[in-house]
């Protein structure tokens, strides 16, 4: 595991089996209060160890990351939970029997071992149980929880694979750190987000699970469309910035089918702003697959990059919510002139 100079440690594992005795060197270093990359089923993390303040803080240096933006906290299994949530409810043990290990986070009452650095000062602390091969054994290797937000700069396109990590932080990462490449992240977006601290569960953030999925096995439950914190907030849970996922290219929602999209385009084109169609899958699945790496591509080539909204269906109103916080909530509904100055605007501002 020695770098190149100037290159952050990375690590390649088999993403089906890994090395058990690699992973234990992993968790030795985060043992060491190091900061590790790792690939979960949604999207890298960057993890420390929840008993270790000068790396919990690290993440946040490293990142840049508000300090009123909380941490998700990765375990083995609802069992390893005693002292991270303060009591495990009925429902909570109802969504793990379905979703975990998976792609949900559950927002509980925090238990004594968790420090305010990880929850933003708040009462309460996001849990998940991760599925990825690779991130099921660090977590066992480690023996106690993972605190880890995604490991790209704060407010930045999520990393599905590790060259996106090493090309955002390559430069804030220390020796000792390590990236472990596990391949591409299978689902591409983050988890759904779910509190069940108040009198109805409630979905914070959409995700990899479904609301169609969550009201099979909960009596009741509150899922709006997106939920927003003002800058400068702290949250119960990530996520919940208007500004998040964003590439450097301005980036438009275009609530309406791919037609409108082209047409924007080619009016676009007609005043001198180059623009590009981020051209998704129809298939909410595929597109939450490709988003974040579809943005990365994208970013850069255009002036302006256009995006249709996708199915509000399965993970489709995960990817709806990533793009409208890419956007930074800019969202068209026609082709109009207006529309069309206001975009070339955008572009040349």
């Amino acid at each position: 595991m020695d770098p190149r100079p100037g290159h952050p440690e990375v690590l390649a594992l088999d993403p089906v089996r890994p090395d058990p005795e690699l992973l234990a060197a992993v968790a030795g270093r985060m043992a060491a209060g190091s900061l590790v990359a790792f690939p979960t089923e949604t999207v890298y993390g960057l993890g420390a160890r929840i008993d270790r303040p000068a790396a919990l803080d690290r993440i946040f240096a490293v990142k840049g990351r508000p300090a009123t933006d909380p941490l998700i906290v990765h375990v083995a299994s609802i069992d390893a939970l005693d002292g991270i949530v303060a009591r495990v409810p009925d429902r909570l043990t109802a969504l793990a029997r379905a979703f975990w290990p998976g792609p949900l986070t559950v927002v509980l009452d925090r238990g004594p071992l968790i420090r305010d650095s990880i929850t933003a000062g708040g009462a309460t602390v996001a849990v998940r149980v991760p599925a990825h091969p690779v991130a099921a054994g660090l977590i066992r290797a480690v023996g106690t929880g993972v605190a880890a937000p995604s490991a790209n700069r704060f407010g930045r396109i999520s990393p599905t694979r590790a060259a996106d990590v090493v090309d955002e932080l390559a430069d804030r990462l220390e020796p000792g750190d390590v990236v472990v490449d596990g391949g591409p992240t299978p689902l591409g977006i983050e988890s759904t987000v779910v509190d069940l601290t108040g009198p109805r569960p409630t979905v914070l953030r959409h995700g990899g699970v479904s609301v169609e999925d969550l009201v099979e096995v909960l009596d009741t439950l509150d899922a709006p469309e997106r939920r927003t914190v003002d800058d400068g907030s702290a949250s119960p849970a990530p996520g919940g910035l208007l500004r998040h996922y964003a590439p450097a290219t301005p980036l438009v929602l275009v609530d309406g089918d791919r037609r409108r999209v082209e047409e924007l385009a080619v009016a676009l084109a007609e005043r001198s702003v180059p623009a590009r169609s981020l051209d998704l899958p129809a298939d909410p699945a595929a597109a939450a697959a490709v988003l974040y790496r579809t943005l990365r591509e994208a970013d850069g080539t255009a002036s302006v990059l256009l995006a249709a909204v996708v199915a509000p269906e399965g993970v489709g109103r995960g990817v709806n919510d990533r793009l409208f916080r890419a956007a930074h909530g800019r969202v068209v509904t026609d082709s109009s002139p207006g529309t069309v100055d206001r975009l070339v605007a955008l572009a040349r501002a």
